[in-house]
């Protein structure tokens, strides 16, 4: 049970919706539990879809076994090792991610975009024995590889778990058609088919799995440009599945609803909010490999009629523009909720007017397990508003030294819930520094909560940048840009953008006259994935700072060129 400790305001407490509890009691629940629960419970019902394919809650159980009987038995990893998982939204992801889970192991979510720079700091900052990832994405494990504590790569094409002869046609024109397969060489790679294969010789032993037990480093930047694993143990994510069940409940029928996941399983956001959501209520979960593919994503809509859809604020504006949008009958949709990124009042309004369910909108981080508060359906919630805190959570508004600001004064979002990460991996300076006494996790955003316990996000204390939702700290991007010959100094800002929320400035001050824009953007490509590419670059003679030499990154800004 987690019971909120006295001494804190709890004014949300007062004005819950009708029959939800403030506390939450996890019981003997693990995840793994959970989700072998659901398997159980729906096994004849289909559970995940993708590309015309679909998994039923027995299928993924029976193949998430033979992958956690390969890991166990044929590669003889211990409890607690880490399995990095490098995939898009296809059927691969759920049964790769729960074999991990079933077999004691921690997943390791591993954007596939990253460059080799990226890819290589967190497979070893993680120490991750295994890695499974797409063909599309292999040549950059190989770039790197050697350099990593990997010792099994599995790889896996678009096509593999969708069924002859759709698999075989689906992988040759990804590679040869569509030449989405880049050439690779990664000596003693397994095919993911023949791991699970390898894994029906014998059952996976059972392994006891507990509340402390690890279940994802999930990656986040850090203030210093160093990418953190925040440790997401079993207890937080059953944490956070149970208290967004008993947030929505009303609202989804178990065995009965349709997830639309087009948000990536390896953000927080999808995963919780989307994928183990889900999972945990036995719905059908269709994927979408590529969200940015609208005119597929359409077709996703009009095919499967969603009752429940996520996003964030870029994919909502995206939707609304595509092409056939308005003959998607969306009589079935019943819950759009939006997270990671601010939500625009007039885009809520025109998804409203569109498909006449309101938007929710969700607060959360990687640290939080995803969602820790959220607008309940069915109410008239204040605009602008993240919601109050889930249950479980408990949620303050601080000074610097910790101590509570009244209702309407603005601080720092500080949260206390079973959901919060158990700390930085191996990095315990970050780890004291994100808290200070009694499990108070410090967010670093900026806010104030009203007398009903709605809180509204204002501002950032650290100088993260949020791109469609996607965290993006200045320090990594002028790390990066500093290693260029030509670059005596830069500094990285976010600016407002209506498509991404917030875009990249970059302000260079140049070593060698003859550095172009272009040179920098194209030393950048190679180092950086797309939603850390700056947007702007600029070039001055000196960047401003303090008498002490601090940047003075409002100056900079303030003074940014605005989009069109």
């Amino acid at each position: 049970m987690h019971a909120a400790q006295a001494g804190y305001p709890r004014p949300w407490v007062a004005h819950y919706p009708p029959g939800v509890a403030a506390g939450l009691d996890l019981g003997e629940h693990t995840l793994t539990s959970l989700l072998e629960g659901a398997c159980r419970d729906h096994a004849a019902r289909p559970a995940f879809g993708s590309m015309g394919r679909t998994l039923s809650y027995e299928d993924v159980d029976r193949l998430s076994g033979h992958f956690a009987s390969y890991l166990l038995n044929v590669l003889k990893l211990k409890k607690g090792d880490r399995v990095a998982i490098m995939l898009p939204n296809i059927l691969q992801y759920p049964v790769a991610l729960f074999g991990v889970l079933r077999a004691g192991l921690t997943v390791v979510n591993t954007n596939p975009m990253y460059t080799g720079r990226e890819l290589k700091h967190q497979l070893v900052d993680a120490g991750a024995s295994v890695l499974v990832v797409l063909d599309n994405f292999a040549h950059t494990v190989a770039e790197v590889l050697h350099e990593t504590p990997v010792r099994q790569v599995v790889t896996t094409g678009l096509g593999d778990l969708l069924g002859f002869p759709k698999s075989a046609i689906v992988n040759f024109v990804a590679r040869y058609v569509k030449k989405l397969v880049p050439d690779y060489r990664i000596d003693g790679a397994v095919r993911f088919n023949d791991a699970l294969a390898q894994g029906t010789a014998r059952p996976a032993p059972r392994v006891d799995i507990g509340h402390d037990d690890i279940a994802f480093l999930q990656y986040t930047g850090g203030t210093t440009g160093v990418a953190k694993g925040a440790m997401l143990t079993q207890r937080a994510a059953t944490a956070e599945v149970l208290s967004l069940q008993a947030w929505y409940g009303g609202q989804l029928r178990p065995g009965q609803e349709v997830f639309l996941i087009a948000l990536p399983i390896y953000h927080v956001a999808a995963l919780a909010v989307g994928c183990l959501l889900g999972w945990a209520i036995g719905a059908r979960l269709v994927l979408v490999a590529n969200p940015r593919d609208l005119p597929a994503l359409v077709r996703d809509f009009v095919r499967e009629r969603p009752t429940v859809f996520g996003g964030v604020t870029t994919l909502y504006d995206a939707l609304l523009r595509a092409p056939g949008i308005e003959q998607v009958d969306f009589s079935r949709l019943r819950l759009s909720m939006e997270g990671g990124a601010a939500l625009h009042r007039a885009t809520a309004q025109r998804w409203l007017e569109r498909t006449g369910c309101t938007l929710l909108e969700s607060y959360g981080l990687s640290e939080t397990c995803g969602a820790i508060t959220g607008n309940p359906p069915g109410r008239d919630n204040p605009p602008g508003s993240i919601g109050q805190p889930l249950p479980g959570a408990e949620v303050r508004i601080c000074d610097d030294e910790g101590r509570d600001r009244p209702p309407g004064e603005v601080g720092e979002i500080c949260i206390r819930a079973p959901h919060v990460s158990a700390g930085y991996w191996q990095r315990e300076e970050d780890t004291r520094a994100s808290c200070f006494g009694d499990g108070w996790f410090r967010t670093g955003d900026i806010g104030r909560m009203d007398e009903r316990g709605y809180i509204y996000v204002l501002d950032r204390k650290k100088d993260m940048i949020l791109v469609s939702g996607f965290n993006v700290y200045p320090n990594e991007i002028e790390d990066v840009v500093g290693a260029h010959p030509g670059v005596l100094e830069s500094a990285a800002v976010g600016v407002p953008d209506e498509r991404t929320g917030e875009a990249i400035k970059l302000v260079v001050v140049a070593r060698d006259p003859e550095l172009t824009e272009d040179a920098l953007r194209a030393h950048c490509r190679t180092q950086l994935t797309g939603y850390k590419q700056p947007r702007f670059i600029e070039f001055r003679d000196a960047l401003p700072k303090t008498n002490v030499g601090k940047i003075l990154r409002r100056e900079l800004r303030d003074s940014a060129p605005r989009p069109a």
